[in-house]
């Protein structure tokens, strides 16, 4: 055998070893992004959002936050507390016709799930459920991502089931949790609940800030229910969800002060906000220090304090927190130095009050103006839209400005 066949020989090999590890890598990676339609015996591969999630051109980031939607199983599922005059036939669909409606009006960058995306006990199999309430959101082909509320675990899937699910739907940013721990010192070795995990924003395209982090977003399960001294309460955030969330913070913070050592355009605190669904007990026990909006409820938090605000407060760049939960309220509470927005109800299967129209929050950020190019957030807004004829605005409030505490 002469050298020209030894290396002919030798190429072919190392180009089949070389397939054979992309093709391995390809079916590893795959594997995790796929849902299988068992009926017919095929894999749906999912459809992946562009990444990362960057500010626009004009230096804004839209929020569309949808809390309580309490889906059941669509047309046969009838609304709660609507006037006999308002509507000949509600539904689900009128749910899923506000979604649509919102998505239009406000063409957000990304949506937020907080919690009873579907209403278990009406929801005869969660996962048709699943596919009918996030439909809109999968249908424009934005980036979303969800939390679970107290009710989401009471159809066909457990919570651990319902989180992964929920990862694998398309355009889907959530993970059912983190792989492991931030905080060197201490990494926790298991995390409490299931939809723990942080998402960044990134700069304008084409500016400076382009390739760095500018925006924070922490999402955190507060759990269902659960028994504490013989009583039953709600659920709320543990420890171990604590001390994972102040270790990315500290991370992620220092990450930006090396950014900003090379770029010198970023505050000394880039600003995070927190989804979750069970406000804290403070918001109960207060005192609110201000309130916009409507405080219409009791605020129905676990009867345990873990320490969330004080979490919050040490951690210094949470701006902003939005949960649900308690379908009238619709308000925006100030606790020291941070505000905390209900998204307000806005499935037509969970309950409220007749004559009171459901609502959706929309949250804006938007960059500082530079000389000539875009810098970090400048200012964090928020605004209310009810499903009424008009999609009526309300409530527009200026939550932070980096030039100033409130």
């Amino acid at each position: 055998m002469n050298s020209q066949q030894q290396t002919w020989i030798q190429s072919v090999v190392y180009v089949t070893l070389i397939s054979l590890c992309l093709y391995y890598i390809q079916n590893l990676i795959s594997s995790k992004l796929l849902l299988a339609d068992l009926n017919n015996n095929t894999i749906i591969r999912k459809k992946q959002p562009s990444l990362p999630l960057h500010f626009r051109s004009d230096g804004t980031f839209k929020i569309l936050q949808v809390a309580d939607m309490h889906y059941g199983n669509g047309i046969t599922t009838r609304c709660r507390d609507v006037l006999a005059t308002e509507f000949e036939y509600c539904s689900d669909l009128n749910t899923t016709r506000f979604l649509k409606r919102m998505i239009e009006a406000e063409k957000p960058d990304f949506i937020a799930f907080t919690g009873d995306n579907i209403f278990g006990t009406s929801a005869s199999d969660a996962a048709e459920s699943l596919f009918e309430v996030f439909g809109p959101v999968i249908e424009s082909r934005l980036p979303w991502a969800a939390v679970l509320g107290n009710h989401d675990q009471e159809s066909t899937m457990t919570r651990e089931e319902l989180m992964t699910f929920i990862s694998l739907m398309d355009y889907s940013l959530s993970q059912p949790n983190p792989s492991a721990g931030y905080t060197d010192e201490h990494p926790p070795t298991h995390i409490d609940g299931y939809g723990n995990y942080n998402l960044q924003v990134f700069g304008a395209l084409g500016s400076p800030l382009a390739n760095s982090s500018v925006l924070n977003l922490y999402f955190l399960d507060s759990g269902d229910r659960a028994v504490v001294n013989g009583i039953r309460t709600y659920g709320w955030i543990k420890e171990s969800q604590l001390l994972w969330l102040r270790g990315i913070s500290k991370k992620l913070q220092g990450q930006i002060q090396e950014s900003d050592q090379v770029l010198g355009t970023l505050p000394s605190m880039t600003p995070s906000l927190a989804f979750f669904h069970i406000p804290i007990p403070e918001i109960r026990t207060g005192p609110l220090e201000a309130i916009v909006g409507e405080y219409r409820e009791h605020a129905a938090s676990s009867l345990v304090n873990s320490g969330v605000l004080q979490s919050f407060v040490s951690m210094g760049d949470v701006k902003a927190v939005f949960i649900g939960h308690d379908h009238t309220n619709d308000f925006c509470g100030y606790l020291k130095g941070i505000w905390f927005c209900y998204g307000g109800g806005f499935g037509y299967h969970g309950y409220g009050r007749a004559g009171i129209p459901r609502r959706a929050r929309v949250i804006l950020m938007e960059l500082e103006k530079g000389a000539k190019e875009w810098m970090g957030v400048e200012r964090i807004e928020t605004w209310k839209r009810y499903d009424d004829e008009k999609l009526s605005k309300v409530d527009e409030q200026v939550l932070w400005d980096i030039g100033s505490s409130r």
